[in-house]
């Protein structure tokens, strides 16, 4: 049984919170051991926050995953567990993250997470099924994340580290949608309402043009003399070599149909690890060393 409770609260979706640690190490305070304290009490909080949407989601949708050729596994849909056993994972998962973060963190903090979990709340009942809106929202759960780090080290975000968050966060997002689109044409079953209204022609433009202004953005970014002061080092730009190649890999398995989910490519795909890998250690070396 706890085998399928660690499978709705979807564990392996917590990498997605390594974003509350960006505003601390792009701020030369990830060695600064109370700020990283503090920052991974943020992380925890809203792995748990995440997984207790993950429960509502799944006890929402039960009907249509059980409909679905992968989410039919959900431990839910399939039966494996109750809709009782749901809601109560939920209900532990919410209140374990708002107790960590009213006893151990600030007041800024509480808001910045009770925010993240009323909208994803609306997006489970309601934003995920409006086209565009749906993407546009999950895009900015990761700025949440990000605000939320910066937050709880209390550092000041920039403007360039929330502007790449959304602009890879969407492109991210478009990607997995593409998977639903694909899914959907093949089964000729609805996936979810939202991809109605898209199709695989907008949906590959809208990859591209995101894809084209999130290369361009960060190539500003790393040639910025403001960034290149800030870290004290004119190499910065040797960084988007890894992003580039790190985003080609991802639109080649989308386009290929092999899979759009960021989780999924960041786990399993060597060459997407090994372009997040340099890209750290890149950035180590001209921050910290």
């Amino acid at each position: 049984m706890l085998r399928e409770i660690l499978k709705l609260m979807r564990v392996q979706q917590w990498v997605k919170n390594l974003f509350v640690f960006m505003p601390l190490f792009f701020d030369h305070k990830f060695t600064d051991v109370g700020k990283l304290m503090l920052t991974l009490l943020c992380a925890i909080a809203f792995s748990l926050a995440a997984s207790a949407v993950y429960c509502l989601n799944d006890i929402l949708d039960r009907e249509a995953d059980a409909r679905h050729p992968e989410k039919c596994h959900r431990p839910i849909a399939s039966g494996a567990l109750s809709v009782t056993t749901g809601w109560i994972v939920m209900a532990v998962c919410a209140l374990l993250a708002i107790g960590i973060t009213i006893c151990l963190l600030s007041q800024m903090s509480l808001w910045v997470l009770l925010i993240y979990l009323v909208l994803n709340v609306a997006y489970s009942l309601w934003l995920k099924h409006v086209s565009l809106i749906d993407v546009l929202t999950v895009a900015f759960f990761y700025v949440l994340r990000v605000v939320a780090g910066a937050v709880a080290g209390d550092v000041e975000p920039s403007q360039w580290i929330v502007v790449m968050t959304f602009l890879l966060a969407l492109f991210l997002v478009l990607g997995k949608r593409r998977d639903d689109v694909m899914l959907q044409a093949a089964s000729g079953q609805e996936v979810r309402r939202g991809v109605a209204n898209y199709n695989m022609e907008y949906i590959n433009m809208a990859l591209t043009m995101v894809a084209t202004i999130t290369v361009v953005a960060y190539m500003m970014y790393s040639m910025s003399s403001e960034v290149m002061e800030r870290f004290g080092s004119r190499y910065t730009f040797i960084t988007a070599a890894f992003v580039l190649a790190g985003m080609l890999r991802y639109m080649q398995l989308v386009m290929s149909g092999k899979s759009g989910s960021p989780t999924r490519v960041l786990l399993r795909d060597t060459f997407i690890q090994l372009c997040v890998l340099g890209w750290i250690i890149t950035f180590i070396v001209i921050i910290y060393l």
